[in-house]
């Protein structure tokens, strides 16, 4: 019975996200009712002592990346820079090639430390004017954009300064770097497996005579060639932020040791703060090199910018607001969840599972499912069953580097189920129903999600990391 509360939970927040209900209120709904049938008496303990503390946890480490994230990409879009990256990807893929260049677009975008929210934003746009042009069913943009955004340049390039590279530095001490083979590897997959698919869900449809369609709510401005900047300078905030990241990474723990105390008064005698810095320094460095990149903006496009500044930012604040409570809501209903006798079952099933990369890829796997949210998935099963993961990888001789990457990518799994956040804001910025679109994001879900289990193969089979 326990296991049928936890699994009519998931359910019922995946029913209300198909249905385009909010899941930061229905998430917190889901989770007590399914404590209301557990165990009554617990339902307010839980809410204050559970679900808003993991909530604001969640909010405390990683808000910050989401707003400067935000704040990055709006700059990005009102200089004009995304457009001229667009143009310029256009150019060089050309025009027939719709959906390989806004792929493309997105993957550096994402690369480049822009939010995936903001991404969802930023190439919009040119994706409908694209798919437009060629031809091609407006259903199909949501897939584009999510194969560019959020797979391989998410979780598994190496020094990507996406949220989902970065937690799992705290719990194995690792860079953003760690497993440069596996993940480009990995990433490799992912782009040509899911370019193959995407392309033959066009010539399907070009072939039944479906076009673009009619009667879309949403509709952008055509794309009408405004005067752009040059391509390099473009790119340049984008390159600063990889650049910064990496460089910032290596000099953090060498500035401020393994540990940093600050008194945080002058009066009194309170106790010192103490900061452990490996399980920072990742997000510090990430924080840091996308402040460079709006720096770059700023610099380059001042006149541009400060023009719609002020609109701008505000925008980029209620989006990263949206962002952060709905990952924060999603982390926190998953923390009830985890505290359920259902979910134990769970786990213990999970536990069951010999082989330490195939067990730590399935359980975060899974757990980003059951949260909607690959960054709240995978920090509740790091937080619950990275030591287990840790003894099991010492044992079999794993780096803790590959256990990084494995985390990583598999977190980017069954995340995006209906419930997903970032699923949910691509349909609404592009009008489309998850009846209309969802099945093509399902299919770029279950390839990034093989895409863990092909790592694996690669590092037992050749030792490669």
């Amino acid at each position: 019975m326990s296991l049928l509360i936890v699994l009519a939970a998931l359910a019922f927040l995946m029913f209300v996200a198909y249905r385009g209900y909010s899941v930061i209120l229905f998430a917190p709904i889901a989770a007590l009712g399914a404590v209301l049938l557990t165990d009554p008496s617990l339902v307010a303990p839980m809410f204050t002592g559970l679900f808003m503390d993991k909530m604001v946890g969640f909010l405390k480490l990683y808000f910050p990346v989401f707003v400067l994230g935000a704040v990055f990409g709006k700059l990005i879009e009102i200089s004009g820079f995304s457009k001229s990256i667009v143009a310029a990807t256009i150019r060089v893929v050309g025009a027939q090639r719709a959906m390989l260049s806004i792929v493309l677009v997105c993957a550096l975008l994402t690369y480049g430390g822009v939010s995936l929210f903001v991404v969802v934003f930023a190439v919009y746009p040119f994706a409908a004017e694209l798919f437009r042009q060629s031809d091609i069913p407006k259903r199909l943009i949501p897939g584009t954009i999510a194969l560019g955004a959020f797979t391989f340049t998410m979780d598994a390039l190496p020094g990507t300064p996406q949220i989902q590279n970065i937690i799992p530095t705290a719990f194995f001490g690792t860079t953003g770097w760690a497993a440069p083979i596996l993940g480009t590897l990995g990433g490799v997959f992912i782009l040509c497996v899911g370019m193959v698919y995407l392309e033959w869900r066009r010539r399907s449809a070009a072939r039944a005579g479906e076009g673009y369609g009619t009667g879309l709510v949403n509709e952008p401005e055509p794309f009408r060639g405004d005067r752009l900047a040059h391509p390099l300078v473009a790119i340049l905030p984008l390159i600063l932020v990889g650049v910064s990241n990496y460089a910032f990474t290596q000099w953090i723990p060498t500035l401020y040791g393994a540990s940093h105390a600050f008194v945080p008064a002058v009066i009194g005698s309170p106790a010192p703060v103490v900061q452990e810095v490996p399980k920072l320094a990742a997000i510090w460095a990430v924080l840091g090199a996308l402040l460079v990149g709006i720096a770059t903006v700023l610099v380059f496009a001042w006149r541009n910018v400060m023009a719609a500044f002020a609109e701008g930012s505000r925008n980029a604040v209620a989006g990263a607001l949206l962002a952060s409570m709905n990952t924060a809501s999603e982390y926190g209903f998953g923390a009830v969840i985890a505290a359920l006798p259902g979910f134990l079952l769970v786990a213990q099933a999970l536990q069951a599972i010999p082989d330490p990369l195939v067990n730590e890829a399935i359980s975060v796997t899974a757990l980003a499912g059951i949260t909607g949210s690959a960054s709240g998935g995978m920090s509740i099963a790091l937080a619950a069953m990275a030591d287990s993961f840790i003894a099991n990888a010492n044992a079999a001789g794993i780096p803790m580097e590959v256990l990084h990457r494995v985390a990583s990518m598999a977190s980017g799994g069954m995340d995006t189920l209906p419930h997903n956040g970032a699923v949910i804001t691509l349909l609404a910025v592009t009008g489309l129903s998850h009846r209309q679109s969802y099945k093509d994001i399902f299919a770029i879900t279950l390839v990034k999600t093989a895409a863990v289990f092909v790592i694996i193969g690669l590092y037992y089979a050749t030792g490669l990391v």
